[in-house]
């Protein structure tokens, strides 16, 4: 989705409905590889349905922004400015991560050490214990992610993939 949908961008079509007709396939394919996942036992359905629900209600405040931008003509900019912005942060983000992992594993011992570093994040109230992901941490966090995350689907036509994946490792905390 993150690829596909500037690809239609830059072969002319509208951002709107390249938006559009990318939503089907990421559908399909994010269908696709949770059976995959499933079948491995890789999938957490406890933490999925509190991301789920964010993205629920994420996703449907997206669509009625979506409606306001384009009917005052601002939809194309708009995508194409949080496109540009996004996988900026994103890869930014993977770039400072790869280069602390490598000095990390540069000069590692053989000490163990945690699995993940606590933050302000896991003494939020509300916390439910996930045992598929190890975690025992607030749904607040999940909450807010799926609704993000749910907002920009719904606004660039993306799974949302390339946002839940590096704040589930970044900010949850999972493997």
């Amino acid at each position: 989705g993150f690829l596909m949908t500037p690809f239609l961008i830059f072969l002319g079509i509208p951002p709107a409905v390249a938006v559009g007709t990318e939503a089907p396939h990421v559908l399909a394919s994010s269908v696709s590889g949770v059976i995959a996942h499933w079948r491995r036992n890789n999938v957490d359905f406890k933490m999925g349905f509190f991301l789920l629900i964010g993205g629920i209600l994420g996703s449907t405040i997206g669509v009625n922004l979506f409606k306001i931008l384009r009917g005052v003509g601002q939809i194309d900019i708009v995508i194409q400015l949080l496109f540009v912005i996004f996988l900026s942060v994103i890869g930014l983000t993977m770039l400072f991560e790869s280069a602390k992992t490598y000095r990390k594993y540069r000069t590692t011992s053989s000490i163990r050490q945690k699995l993940h570093q606590h933050s302000w994040i896991h003494g939020l109230p509300f916390k439910f214990r996930f045992h598929r992901s190890k975690l025992y941490i607030s749904i607040i966090p999940p909450l807010t992610i799926g609704f993000i995350v749910g907002v920009l689907s719904a606004m660039m036509g993306v799974g949302g993939g390339f946002i839940m994946i590096p704040a589930m490792v970044y900010i949850l905390g999972m493997s």
